[in-house]
């Protein structure tokens, strides 16, 4: 019985390592993502690169774990203690003081930046996972390590939701750089403690007394596959339901969470739970696969939660068979290091190549298909596996005819048959085939196929082969839609402007959010007045361009917009043509707004208009104490700034008052909502506020009419800081 005890405290040991280790790599991820913001701005390119540096550091770090074991088990303790020793030069965490030139590319910059910053300390904790698994293997020979990287998941599971819930709202970047330092202290204490029970091995000596046969390259491609689709599907479902169904605050966390917990339960010991999912994802994939197409946006919370089972069954089938196909303990380390390429060829290909090779987001679906093309299966009934053996020539023949044929009445057929009235009847048949088809693999993967183009891949389908009507970016994917006497730019679910279509005077009313009711049109028709007729205005958010139309003769305008794509759907394509007809020649500042406003002369501008708020997605680097410090250095002494906050999820009131009383600014607000006549020009209800530090300003401002109130915070709410900031308090209840 004593001897039970040590062995049971080492496991303990062994498990509390992983999982400090794993905690700590997700923890560091949104933390300096937090602290560049500030410097590098918002933009997907910078995303991007970040992750790419992530991937490649953790490739590296397993990769490192890997050579690290054709060394004796103490040699290996040795090397990994001089590397975390070495890696400790680079605390307490954060970026290298530099500032990047103004035209840095991101692709170069940020790598460069984040690598010399926390590259060191990444690759140093990004090794504990498959090492710590091998160390443990040879620690306690015969024991499972396996199931340690179920722990590993569980400590990246806490890290993911600790830092949007816990430690961003309650700490500054600089006590979560002290609080991650002492972490990894932490950890280098517990990986010296595991160190010291590896087995001493003489020289000359294997460590393990008979390796295991070499995995053959056949296998090695199967590890690589089952790891690259859950890894690109987590990243195409967020881009997914936060483009397309609904752009909610925190949702990413969501599908991160989901994928994480994949592997705790596909790597877990009992093996009840993972069998049972597995064995249930096919059907979950075909039942669910084609609806999850349809997208329509008045169940958007329904789509939500489709999508993101999916993710889940995807994952848990797809590491389950990873789990299955695992090798021997001493080959553990080759097993992640080819886990870990597939993981990031999944990323490079959702993050990076999906963006430029397709105008939607094509990946959601591929991935799908792909997933039913490697998920584990079983036959229904011992007769349909005796059948599809004996006849599957005949049987995917068939199946082909009638999925053509289901095809055809449903995209040309009469609606009585499978129309938009008909969608349930057309899910029999595809649940009925469902039945017929699960464990034949080929002829799964072809019903699959079939089900996504029918439930609403055929729509996709048609959008794309319409010249420009519908373009992405890294930014996301812009739909332009013609209705009745007007014409509609979407960004997914959003909709990003509207213009009337018809006689020139149509044409040129500003409408949607911009109306000339609303709070910045009512500024805007303000500014000759207030500033006379060389009035200096900038505008943050492009659009289609709506706000060029208040322009007026002798004005200087100047727009700054942080995507390409939306400046040739305004400017260059000719389907919005507010630009054209009003402000011809507008100078357009391409980058982000906080970095761009940095580089302008000190008081160039009468009145700044931020509309970078309402796609639900808050950059919040443009509403802190140092960004307002910038629009008052940009503006007048009697400037006019204001910000478009009208947000489905997030009260964005409390934390531009708070901001406003900190700078000194007099901070207004004004709700409009139209009248019927007004919604019938497509005017929309919205929210703006209104700063100035300059009462005389604020004053002539109200003159001009509207329902102007003061905006409120409360007493005790500091406002956001390049050092501080979270939205979660301000999240709207819905």
């Amino acid at each position: 019985m004593s001897g039970s005890i040590p062995a049971r405290l080492a496991r303990t040991m062994f498990v509390a390592t992983i999982l400090t280790g794993s905690f700590l790599l997700f923890l560091v991820q949104p933390m300096v993502a937090r602290m560049a913001l500030p410097r590098l701005g918002g933009a997907p390119a910078v995303w991007n690169s970040a992750m790419l540096v992530y991937q490649a550091l953790l490739l590296g770090g397993y990769a490192y774990a890997h050579v690290l074991g054709r060394w004796r088990p103490r040699v290996q303790a040795a090397i990994h203690g001089g590397v975390l020793l070495l890696a400790a030069l680079w605390l307490p965490i954060g970026l290298i003081t530099v500032q990047p030139p103004a035209d840095a590319e991101p692709a170069i910059w940020v790598p460069w930046l984040l690598g010399l910053s926390i590259g060191p300390l990444f690759f140093a904790v990004s090794a504990q996972a498959p090492l710590i698994q091998r160390w443990f293997a040879l620690a306690e020979p015969g024991r499972n390590p396996y199931a340690l990287y179920a722990a590993s998941n569980l400590g990246s599971f806490a890290g993911l939701i600790a830092y949007p819930l816990l430690v961003e709202p309650t700490m500054a970047l600089h006590a979560q750089s002290l609080m991650w330092s002492a972490g990894y202290g932490l950890l280098a204490l517990l990986v010296l403690a595991c160190a010291m029970r590896l087995p001493a091995v003489p020289r000359g000596e294997p460590a393990v007394a008979v390796p295991s046969a070499a995995p053959p390259p056949r296998r090695i491609a199967y590890w690589t596959a089952l790891a690259a689709v859950p890894s690109g599907l987590v990243l195409a479902t967020s881009t997914y339901i936060t483009t397309d169904i609904v752009a909610m605050p925190l949702l990413w966390v969501l599908p991160l969470g989901l994928y994480l917990l994949s592997f705790i339960i596909a790597f877990a010991t009992r093996r009840g739970v993972a069998d049972t999912l597995t064995r249930v994802a096919p059907v979950t994939l075909l039942l669910f696969g084609g609806i999850i197409m349809d997208g329509h946006p008045q169940r958007p919370y329904f789509n939500a939660a489709v999508a993101l089972l999916l993710l889940f069954m995807v994952s848990v089938a797809l590491h389950t068979a990873l789990y299955r196909a695992r090798p021997a303990a001493d080959r553990l380390t080759g097993f992640y290091l080819w886990m870990a390429v597939g993981g990031a060829l999944g990323g490079v290909f959702t993050g990076m190549a999906a963006p430029v090779l397709f105008d939607w987001t094509y990946e959601y679906p591929l991935l799908i298909l792909a997933a039913g093309a490697l998920i584990p299966q079983m036959f229904m009934t011992e007769g349909l596996r005796r059948w599809w053996w004996r006849h599957h020539r005949v049987m995917l023949i068939a199946l082909t005819i009638v999925i053509g044929l289901l095809l055809d009445l449903r995209l040309v057929g009469p609606p009585e048959w499978f129309g938009e009235e008909r969608q349930g009847r057309a899910f029999l048949v595809i649940a009925l085939l469902g039945f017929l088809t699960i464990g034949a693999r080929i002829g799964f993967t072809l019903l699959l196929a079939g089900a996504l183009v029918m439930f609403g891949g055929y729509r996709a389908l048609s959008l794309s082969l319409e010249h420009d009507a519908r373009m992405r970016s890294y930014f996301g994917v812009y739909t332009v839609r013609d209705g009745a006497g007007y014409r509609e730019l979407d960004h997914g679910s959003t909709v990003h402007g509207i213009q009337l279509r018809g006689s020139v005077q149509r044409e040129r009313t500003p409408t949607t959010y911009y109306a000339p009711y609303s709070g910045v049109g009512r500024a805007m028709r303000a500014a000759p007045a207030i500033y006379g007729p060389g009035a200096r205005i900038g505008v943050v958010g492009l659009g289609t361009g709506t706000l060029a139309c208040y322009a007026r003769p002798g004005q200087v305008w100047r727009f700054y917009e942080i995507d390409p794509v939306i400046v040739r759907i305004a400017r260059d394509t000719g389907q919005f043509t507010y630009l054209r007809q009003c402000r011809p020649r507008a100078l357009i500042r391409i980058g982000d707004a906080r970095i761009r406003l940095s580089q302008e002369a000190s008081a160039s501008l009468d009145l700044l208009a931020l509309d970078a708020f309402s796609s639900d997605a808050v950059p919040a680097h443009l509403l802190t104490r140092e960004a307002f410090q910038t629009y008052g250095r940009v503006l007048s002494r009697r400037g006019l700034l204001l910000i478009h906050i009208s947000n489905r999820f997030v009260d964005l009131e409390p934390v531009v008052a708070a901001a406003g009383r900190d700078g000194g600014w007099i901070v207004r607000k004004m709700h409009y909502i139209p009248s019927e006549l007004d919604r019938e020009a497509q005017a929309t209800s919205s929210v703006w506020l209104a700063l100035s530090r300059d009462a005389g300003t604020m004053t002539a401002l109200e003159t001009q009419g509207g329902d102007w109130a003061p905006a409120t915070a409360p007493a005790r709410l500091k406002p956001w800081t390049d050092d501080y900031s979270t939205v979660l308090p301000f999240i709207n209840r819905f």
